[in-house]
């Protein structure tokens, strides 16, 4: 599966703080019956069986709904569960090691926070970028915030789609119109929300709106 761009309008990365009883894979087929266009699994604390375990789930449930699953950082468990992809930062493996491993056939998403950053990600060989954090973000410590400007003079110097994270939510997601972004990448937005799928249905109207301009 190859990455395309209107796969990434309301692009869903998991996180376990908010299960509240539940289990991921509800909440992610909650947010994939709101809208969800793309599920990237995000674990920090599992352990490798149980991660695996759970991936392998999450990518059939997200086979069902036909919308792309990629692996946070963790190329092995890509690989085993047979997932679309990987999306990895500036600390983790390198997209030429990534495509590499995975071969030309799966997704690579990296994160950007630079100019620099981004032109070699893409001559490395990813298919989309992840630039943050947008906005002021509780759900990684160490990110900081980058200039708008950034996001608009990443998104021009580049030829491969690219979506903002960090921080974005219902009420701030207009104010990245103009940016030359094809989507967003969200966390607290969908899965801290009481409803997620009346919320990523919301948001998805939302952000559909900001990326027409």
């Amino acid at each position: 599966m190859k990455c395309d761009k209107k796969d990434l309008l309301l692009y869903a990365v998991t996180d376990r703080h908010w299960l509240n009883g539940e289990t991921l894979y509800n909440q992610v087929e909650k947010a994939l019956k709101g809208g969800a266009t793309f599920i990237q699994l995000r674990e920090k604390d599992l352990n490798e069986e149980s991660f695996l375990e759970e991936a392998v789930q999450i990518k059939e449930l997200c086979r069902k709904y036909q919308v792309p699953f990629v692996i946070n950082d963790h190329v092995g468990i890509a690989i085993s569960a047979d997932a679309d992809g990987v999306h990895v930062g500036q600390d983790d493996m390198k997209a030429g090691d990534v495509r590499a491993k995975l071969g030309p056939d799966k997704i690579i998403g990296v994160s950007a926070h630079t100019v620099e950053e981004a032109l070699i990600a893409e001559q490395q060989g990813a298919d989309y970028l992840g630039v943050g954090a947008a906005f002021p973000t509780g759900s990684k410590d160490d990110v900081n915030v980058i200039d708008h400007e950034m996001i608009r003079a990443i998104s021009r110097a580049v030829k491969i789609p690219v979506i903002a994270i960090g921080g974005i939510n219902k009420d701030n997601v207009q104010e990245l119109r103009g940016h030359g972004l094809c989507g967003v990448a969200v966390i607290s937005a969908v899965f801290a929300q009481p409803d997620i799928e009346a919320s990523t249905r919301e948001l998805k109207e939302l952000t559909g709106q900001m990326v027409e301009v």
